[in-house]
């Protein structure tokens, strides 16, 4: 007689925008889910990141890069797909403060749904979500890179990524639950791969106790890897993010997991999916699209599993994306001067002595502590 498990469905961002908000405000919600609803309403524990906050109320806050909100009906559209669990540790869900924080918090608490990463202070923001069904007790752990949103102490905001407290994060969900999960919200936009430094900090999570490692937020899936028994999943891409500019490309292409917990063992599935294409909502894969997927996702877990290419693949990434961060610590703030500049038709202002100090600055712990400080005051 096979032993009753656990079914867990994970998928990447949702951040419904343009066609699949007006979707939401004319409440179809079956357009933007399709072929995945039964999968979702199967599960026992279905998970989302929720990308945004659901901002009924709060300002923008002061930051780089875009602002996010989602519409007030968004948690009817996940609460119809059968989504018992937001994973709200990511870089978008302080982008209207406090208030937008709160509005999201008490609109998943009124529509039944838990959500995890995020508290109003670090204490709170660090609490697991446990769950238990069939004899099994599992503990999700949610938290992001330190971008706009994290919380470093008595503030509101999210779970922040710091290797020493999740390791003791990790151990002391271990001593309560069967397993614990972890969902972390990072990477490098746009890049299939994980860092170096990805690799080996998310393996260190399954030194800790992890039993699995679920990762999004570059907005393009990348592979996996079976560590110590365990998997990591560095990337699902996105749910749904649908955008204007972005047809037929990485950005439209991602995986949902279907993880199945049995006592002591966790075996999984991928489940890839287009979105926000020539149609709005999530469509999965069939042949021969699905198994175009699949090798790319095989190529990926080919490099992965090679220290020495991954090494490699993140160098060549670097160079392509050298130009940009470069302009980002010139002394000019002026656009047109940045544009020159990644053409070569404006000099550096930058010394070697300058880029020296620079770097000595970023890169030794201590300094690097004073810099931040600093700069956050």
């Amino acid at each position: 007689m096979k032993k009753q498990g656990i079914k867990i469905l994970v998928t990447g961002d949702f951040c419904p925008l343009n066609r699949v908000e007006k979707l939401i405000e004319e409440g179809d919600y079956s357009a933007i889910f399709n072929d995945l609803l039964p999968m979702i309403k199967k599960s026992d524990l279905a998970i989302t990141n929720l990308e945004c906050p659901i901002a009924i109320e709060g300002v923008k806050i002061k930051k780089t890069g875009p602002h996010l909100k989602a519409s007030g009906k968004t948690i009817d559209a996940l609460t119809f797909a059968g989504f018992n669990l937001v994973t709200l540790a990511n870089n978008h869900i302080m982008d209207y403060g406090v208030a937008g924080l709160n509005s999201t918090i008490e609109a998943c608490k009124n529509s039944g749904i838990d959500c995890v990463g995020v508290g109003s202070n670090l204490q709170e923001a660090r609490t697991p979500f446990y769950y238990e069904i069939n004899g099994i007790r599992l503990a999700i752990i949610n938290f992001c890179e330190n971008e706009w949103a994290t919380t470093s102490g008595k503030t509101p905001g999210a779970n922040p990524l710091n290797p020493v407290a999740n390791y003791y994060d990790i151990k002391e969900a271990k001593g309560k639950a069967d397993h614990v999960i972890i969902i972390v919200h990072g990477g490098h936009e746009h890049y299939s791969l994980p860092s170096p430094r990805m690799q080996e900090t998310y393996r260190f999570f399954i030194d800790a106790g992890a039993s699995a490692v679920i990762g999004h937020h570059p907005h393009c899936f990348s592979g996996y890897e079976i560590y110590r028994g365990a998997p990591i999943f560095y990337s699902l891409g996105n749910f749904t993010f649908d955008l204007d500019n972005k047809k037929i490309t990485s950005w439209n292409m991602g995986y949902a997991i279907q993880l199945e917990v049995v006592a002591d063992e966790i075996s999984f599935s991928l489940q890839p999916y287009s979105q926000g294409d020539s149609h709005p909502g999530i469509r999965l894969l069939k042949a021969p699209e699905k198994e175009k997927i699949e090798k790319e996702i095989s190529m990926l877990n080919d490099i992965i599993r090679n220290e020495i290419s991954l090494e490699q693949e993140f160098d060549t990434f670097t160079l392509k994306i050298k130009v940009i961060f470069e302009s980002f610590i010139e002394p000019f703030n002026f656009r047109p001067l940045s544009i020159l500049y990644a053409r070569n038709l404006f000099p550096s202002f930058l010394t070697t002595k300058k880029r020296n100090l620079l770097l000595n600055i970023v890169r030794c712990e201590a300094h690097r502590d004073l810099l931040i400080k600093i700069l956050n005051n």
